[in-house]
């Protein structure tokens, strides 16, 4: 069993305005930078064998917050990136629903299926993340890892690692600064019968 801190970056401007930030790089802001000191003191007596980061700027700044308070190695993996939603990054939530009812109403209910203009679906990036995850699970059988990540990738990352749904991929969006903790099977088999 491996214990896995589902960490969320602060928030940046992007988020603070209801926008879909996706896989554009974006800081934190002012009050990311405070919601990410707190989850650094929160986290400073956790001891992580390793900190797994999305190469975006709110994960980098997030993890050398964390860093200065939990001495564990942080590796930058590219498979995390964010989600790309393609033409509706920079977009209000709110317009995206107004412009596009329908398919903002598919992506509410099956976000799997639905691919943004010129960004990628759910289901391809559960694919992108499935054989890094594995790995990462083999070779930290038994230990303690974080993994920080910004939603909607976070909450795909969670699927991913333990089934179940996605939930509202938009909503989920408002846990800046925080974490969750994982119990994740490391042996796929075990993993793949929990799913069924």
């Amino acid at each position: 069993m491996l214990e896995v801190l589902l960490i969320r970056p602060g928030s940046t401007t992007f988020d603070e305005e209801g926008r879909i930030k996706g896989a554009l790089d974006i800081p934190l802001s002012q009050r990311g930078r405070e919601q990410v000191q707190e989850l650094a003191k929160n986290l400073r007596k956790v001891k992580l064998d390793c900190l797994y980061i999305s190469p975006t700027e709110s994960s980098q700044q997030s993890a050398e917050s964390i860093a200065e308070y939990n001495f564990c190695k942080i590796k930058t993996l590219e498979c995390l990136r964010n989600l790309d939603q393609g033409l509706w990054q920079g977009k209000l939530v709110t317009e995206v629903k107004r412009l596009q009812p329908k398919v903002y109403r598919q992506f509410q209910e099956n976000p799997g299926d639905v691919c943004p203009p010129e960004g990628e679906t759910v289901l391809e990036a559960i694919e992108r993340l499935r054989t890094p995850i594995t790995k990462l699970l083999k070779r930290h059988e038994g230990g303690k890892i974080g993994i920080l990540v910004p939603q909607p990738l976070a909450a795909i990352v969670r699927y991913v690692l333990l089934g179940g749904s996605l939930g509202d991929l938009w909503k989920c969006e408002l846990d800046f600064g925080t974490y969750e903790t994982l119990n994740v099977e490391t042996n796929p088999r075990s993993r793949e019968l929990a799913r069924t």
